[in-house]
């Protein structure tokens, strides 16, 4: 009896040591630290998926822009998103981006279908499978984003090497604009003249119009005797021939009814446009001969590759943050006195003051305009419709407004008419603009096109590139010698004063 007292003594002392405590201790923290860690992953698992990723990548593929935001927050119609696709097999960029797209409006509504375990569900809806059925029901109206249009897959490296990577991701874009369409059922319509040796759009700017729900057709002059009366605006892009005698008759009798034009100049010299450039001098806009080259503002040292200085306000602000955009053998202008007072030009794009009007034979320093916007205030009517037509001259512009102001105020209709003018069609080349993706070409490009419209935003967004970011220096300079010999100097100086204290020590 008194031998196994003494072991229970025994076992009862070793349990009272220092070791012993330390390492009851320890073994108790540990446990502590792992239910710790337990529960806090249970309540981060209980946390929405919008909140619960963050994104640190060079892409920022998840961040959502002021424009997205703006929407989400005036919408008073709700939208429904269904998702025909198996979730776990989805990607995990499409399934973050849309929860938390959805998170910035109650109004929006993400619901997932099997189409494994639902098959019905894709007749239901008459689209296929991996495909985002937007919809509203207030206004009937609905679209489809396929998952291949917001992750953009390589088709070189597809086609030619049997492997798949994405190139672009392009999900606020896509889901913007189908929020923007099924809530909005107005469509504006966008005539594109062609007869002229008219440039093409690139894939770039038809994808953003389509974004802002533009309808887009094609018309040529010489075959109609005057502009539909559905035309929103007309977009006349680098013609390279000018414009006939009748042509130039229907612009005219377009802009005098309150109609909105908006024209790129090509490479074309002025001089082969004489029709063209008429209607651009009536509307206080001179086209100057030559190119423009600006050594102040150019890119690599090239003077007739252009940053313009910007003068951008209001709407046609929307976007606009580095203020950088190039231009490439663009034409200028030269603000003159346009033919009726009532006519007002304001420039919002121009050369420093230390460019050049260049030409084989001479060269004109000045400030020249690249883009501006010519308005006028239309009063249309009954009565006012011809007295506006007959309005061509400064002289009998005055007169006529104040007779058509006491006769038929109560029957005339005021509207603006517009003619905006970018002196280089370059501003929207593919070359440029998917080349330099900093840049904001088209951004100014779609404001000043959906300045035209009353009350539209310009809602186009562009998608996100997937490439890899290399955080590299072209031009190092004083940068390249501090990190060559800089540093490695300190370190050197300082382990050997560190060496040299211990020495004499």
């Amino acid at each position: 009896m008194k031998k196994i007292m003494n072991k229970t003594g025994n076992i009862k002392d070793r349990f009272r040591t220092a070791g012993t405590r330390h390492g009851a201790y320890s073994v108790g923290l540990t446990v502590l630290v792992i239910a710790v860690v337990i529960v806090f992953n249970l309540i981060v698992g209980q946390i929405p998926e919008a909140y619960r990723n963050i994104d640190v990548s060079s892409t920022r593929i998840y961040d959502i822009s002021d424009t997205t935001t703006e929407l989400l927050d005036g919408l008073d119609k709700d939208v429904d998103m269904t998702v025909l696709a198996v979730r776990d097999e989805t990607d995990d960029r499409i399934v973050t981006f849309l929860s938390k797209y959805a998170a910035l409006s109650d109004r929006i509504n993400v619901e997932w279908i099997d189409p494994v375990l639902h098959p019905s569900a894709l007749t239901e809806y008459n689209t296929s499978e991996n495909t985002i059925v937007v919809s509203c029901q207030d206004t009937g109206k609905s679209t489809t984003i396929s998952f291949n249009s917001i992750l953009v897959i390589d088709e070189y490296s597809y086609y030619y090497y049997g492997t798949t990577s994405y190139t672009e991701f392009d999900g606020e874009g896509q889901l913007t604009s189908a929020v923007n369409y099924v809530t909005n059922e107005q469509q504006h319509q966008v005539y594109r003249t062609t007869g002229h040796g008219e440039g093409t759009l690139s894939s770039t700017i038809t994808d953003m119009m389509d974004k802002n729900n533009y309808l887009v057709s094609e018309i040529n002059l010489l075959m109609t005797t005057s502009v539909p009366e559905d035309c929103e605006l007309l977009l006349m892009y680098e013609p390279a021939s000018d414009l006939s005698e009748s042509e130039v008759q229907i612009l005219q009798d377009y802009l005098s009814s309150g109609g909105k034009i908006m024209v790129l100049l090509g490479d074309t010299s002025a001089g082969d446009l004489p029709n063209l450039v008429g209607i651009l001098e009536q509307y206080g806009m001179t086209v100057a001969d030559g190119y423009i080259a600006d050594p102040a503002r150019c890119y690599q040292n090239n003077p007739y590759y252009i940053f313009p200085e910007l003068s951008v306000s209001g709407d046609m602000a929307d976007g606009i943050s580095s203020g950088m955009v190039l231009l490439t053998y663009a034409h200028g202008m030269n603000l003159t006195d346009p033919v009726r007072d009532t006519i007002s030009v304001t420039s919002f794009m121009s050369s420093s003051n230390q460019s050049y009007a260049v030409t084989e034979t001479s060269q004109e320093q000045g400030t020249y305009i690249l883009g501006a916007v010519a308005s006028e205030t239309i009063s249309t009517g009954d009565s006012t419709s011809s007295e506006t037509e007959d309005s061509a001259s400064s002289e009998t512009a005055d007169s006529t407004a104040s007779e058509s102001g006491d006769d038929s105020s109560s029957e005339a209709e005021t509207k603006e008419s517009r003619l905006t003018v970018i002196a280089a069609g370059s501003l929207i080349d593919q070359e440029i603009t998917d080349t330099f993706s900093q840049l904001e070409n088209t951004q100014i490009f779609m404001n000043a096109l959906t300045a035209n419209f009353d009350g539209v935003q310009n809602l186009a967004i562009e998608a996100k590139s997937l490439n890899v970011e290399y955080n590299t220096v072209q031009h190092g300079g004083m940068f390249s010698l501090l990190m060559i010999f800089g540093i490695p100097a300190v370190i050197l100086i300082g382990g050997f004063a560190v060496w040299f204290r211990r020495r004499k020590a």
